[in-house]
C-alpha cells in the first residue's frame, strides 16, 4: 500500500443537484483529479505516462456515499493505492469536509494502464512501480 495522499477541493455551487447537494457524477470527477494529483506529486505528470507508453484509465468505481457536502465545502481527498497487479491498480478513497472527521464518501476504483497506441491493458512499467512503491505487491 502505498502512503496515504490528500488534496483539496472546494464544492461549486454549478455541482450542487436539485437536492442541494454534491450531485453523484461530480464525485467521480473529484477522486479522478485526487487521482491525478497524486501521480504528479509522485513525478508522473501525462506527458511521463506518454514517455513510458501508457496511461491509467479507470475502468469500474464503487462509490459509498455517508453524509452529503454542499456549495462552499473544501473537501478533504484523501487516496492511495491498495494493491498493483498485472495491469491493474485498486485506489482506494476517502473524503472528508476539511478538518472534520466523519466521511462523507468512501470509494475503491480499479484503474488500468494501457497501451497509448493500441489502447489494449498490458502491464504497469516498472518505473511506475518502483515510485509507487508496490514492487513488493506485484505478482504479475
Amino acid at each position: 500500500m502505498t502512503q496515504p495522499f490528500t488534496t483539496h477541493v472546494k464544492v461549486r455551487h454549478n455541482e450542487i443537484d436539485a437536492l442541494g447537494v454534491v450531485n453523484n457524477a461530480i464525485y467521480q470527477q473529484y477522486l479522478e483529479q485526487a487521482a491525478v494529483a497524486h501521480s504528479e506529486h509522485l513525478g508522473f505528470d501525462l506527458d511521463r505516462y506518454r514517455d513510458l507508453g501508457g496511461v491509467f484509465v479507470m475502468r469500474r468505481i464503487e462509490l459509498e456515499y455517508l453524509h452529503p457536502a454542499i456549495a462552499d465545502d473544501i473537501l478533504a481527498i484523501t487516496t492511495w493505492i491498495l494493491e498493483i497487479r498485472g495491469a491493474c491498480a485498486i485506489r482506494r478513497y476517502e473524503v472528508r469536509r476539511q478538518g472534520e472527521p466523519d466521511l462523507l464518501l468512501t470509494a475503491e476504483a480499479l484503474w488500468v494502464w494501457v497501451d497509448i497506441h493500441t489502447m489494449r491493458p498490458r502491464a504497469i512499467p516498472d518505473k511506475v512501480l518502483e515510485s509507487f512503491g508496490q514492487l513488493a505487491l506485484c505478482t504479475r
